[in-house]
C-alpha cells in the first residue's frame, strides 16, 4: 500500500503544476489585453485547486511539500492574476497609488491567508473554512466580470467593483465561517453526495451561461455564509484551523 502511495504521489503535484500554469497564462492573457480569456483561466485553475487536494487525501498520500507547493500554485493563481485583473480593467482614471493599492488587495490578503494556513494546520479538519479562501475570492472577482460582460457588454461599473474587491479581501483575513466544498466522493453520506451534486451542476452551469448564473451563485454563497455566521457565531467559538 505503501508502494502504491508513492507511485500516485506525482498526480496532485502534477495537478497543480497544471494550475500555476493556468494562473501564470491568465496573467499572460491580462497583460496581452484579453482579460476575459484571462478570467477563463483562472476559473479553470480553480478546479484544477479544487482537485489536487482532494485527490490527494482520496489516494492517501497527502504530504507537507504538496501543502506548500499548491500555496506557491495559490500565489500565482488566485492572488498575482486577480490583483492584475483589477489593476488592468478597474482602476483607470484613479491616482496610480490608490489604484495601485486597491489592486494590491488579493495580492496582499491571500498570501496573508496562505501564510496562515501553512502555520495553523489542524490534523482534525473541521467542515467549515475560517475566512473566504483565495480561490473562491479569485472566482467572485472573475465572475463579477464575466456577468457584466455578457449582459451588458462591459466589465462592470468600477464604483460597484472596487468597494466590493476591498471587502472580499478583508473577508479572507475575517473570522467569517464558509461551508466546505464536498468530498470527491458518492460514498461519504448523504450530505456530501448532494453538496457534491449540487457542485457538478454548478461546473455544468458555469460552462453553458458562463458568468449569468456563476456570478449569482457566488454572490449568494458568499452572502448566505455571511449572514449564517453572524447569527450562529457564538456556536463556532471552538478552536479550529484557517484552512486555504
Amino acid at each position: 500500500m505503501k508502494t502504491k502511495g508513492k507511485k500516485h504521489r506525482f498526480i496532485p503535484n502534477l495537478i497543480t503544476v497544471v494550475n500555476m500554469f493556468l494562473g501564470f497564462m491568465g496573467i499572460v492573457m491580462m497583460i496581452k489585453g484579453d482579460p476575459i480569456r484571462g478570467g477563463w483561466l483562472i476559473l479553470f485553475a480553480g478546479l484544477c485547486d479544487v482537485a489536487d487536494g482532494k485527490l490527494a487525501r482520496l489516494l492517501g498520500i497527502p504530504s507537507k511539500f504538496g501543502v506548500e507547493f499548491d500555496s506557491f500554485a495559490d500565489t500565482v493563481s488566485f492572488c498575482a492574476a486577480p490583483s492584475l485583473l483589477i489593476y488592468t480593467v478597474y482602476v483607470d482614471g484613479l491616482p496610480p497609488l490608490l489604484g495601485g493599492l486597491i489592486a494590491f488587495t488579493p495580492l496582499l490578503f491571500g498570501t496573508i491567508r496562505l501564510a496562515r494556513f501553512n502555520i495553523l494546520q489542524d490534523d482534525d479538519p473541521k467542515s467549515f473554512f475560517i475566512g473566504l479562501t483565495t480561490p473562491v475570492n479569485a472566482i467572485m472577482i472573475v465572475s463579477f466580470m464575466l456577468f457584466n460582460h455578457q449582459v451588458w457588454g462591459e466589465m462592470g461599473d468600477p464604483r460597484i467593483a472596487l468597494p466590493m474587491f476591498v471587502a472580499l479581501g478583508f473577508m479572507m483575513v475575517s473570522p467569517i465561517r464558509f461551508s466546505k466544498f464536498p468530498l470527491l466522493s458518492f460514498k461519504k453520506g448523504k450530505s456530501n453526495t448532494l453538496q457534491l451534486i449540487g457542485v457538478v451542476i454548478l461546473i455544468a452551469s458555469a460552462i453553458l451561461w458562463r458568468g449569468i448564473i456563476l456570478f449569482p451563485l457566488m454572490a449568494f454563497y458568499i452572502l448566505w455564509s455571511t449572514i449564517k455566521w453572524m447569527l450562529y457565531h457564538d456556536r463556532f467559538e471552538e478552536e479550529v484551523t484557517i484552512p486555504k
